[in-house]
């Protein structure tokens, strides 16, 4: 089951990378953003998280003033000053089924994450594609200034994974769900059966 929910978490960063370079005619590198931090041990890592909106790269230069719009607007709602607001060029995106996991090291990450994307001038934005979040969670997160985007399909593209996707991406991806949502569900039936019997 945790391998199965873990493979619906991987079709969902695919998909939401996807649309982001569908949609804004980005490449693989522009819609990827990664770092690297030093282990104790004097390794490298590299880091990554699941999108990337470089807002320079849009290669419909029209479609960038919109998108620097919201770009202020969401850094403004996450409590960002105004001196870091000046310089944001970007945001990245970390993309989740749900968020219902207690898993301090995963919220550790998410947290350095975080910390490692504004230093390089992007805003970190948590995007649900259900409204599973405990509030808790939700909190903290919120106080280490991510942007939260929950799997709602009502509210404002600073608030909802599907309204931020169909105002600011133009791509509907409720609609999308509810064109393949059969499918989906056979698809997923079907392996839960084979993992079963």
């Amino acid at each position: 089951m945790t391998s199965l929910y873990r493979q619906i978490g991987l079709g969902c960063q695919r998909l939401i990378q996807r649309i982001i370079m569908d949609t804004l005619g980005l490449n693989t590198e522009q819609s990827t953003w990664s770092y690297q931090t030093t282990k104790r041990d004097g390794k490298t890592q590299t880091l990554s998280l699941d999108g990337r909106v470089l807002i320079d790269a849009v290669s419909d230069r029209t479609r960038r003033p919109a998108l620097k719009q919201w770009l202020h607007a969401a850094s403004k709602a996450t409590g960002t000053s105004t001196d870091v607001r000046r310089i944001l060029k970007g945001a990245v995106f970390e993309v989740r089924q749900g968020y219902k996991s207690k898993d301090s090291k995963r919220q550790n990450a998410d947290l350095a994450n975080a910390a490692a994307a504004y230093a390089e001038a992007y805003l970190p934005v948590l995007m649900l594609l259900s409204t599973q979040i405990d509030d808790d969670i939700a909190e903290r997160y919120t106080h280490a200034r991510w942007l939260i985007l929950n799997g709602a399909t009502a509210g404002t593209s600073l608030t909802s994974t599907y309204v931020f996707c169909r105002d600011e991406l133009g791509y509907d991806l409720a609609g999308f769900f509810e064109r393949n949502s059969a499918l989906l569900k056979q698809e997923v039936e079907t392996i839960l059966t084979k993992l079963l019997t």
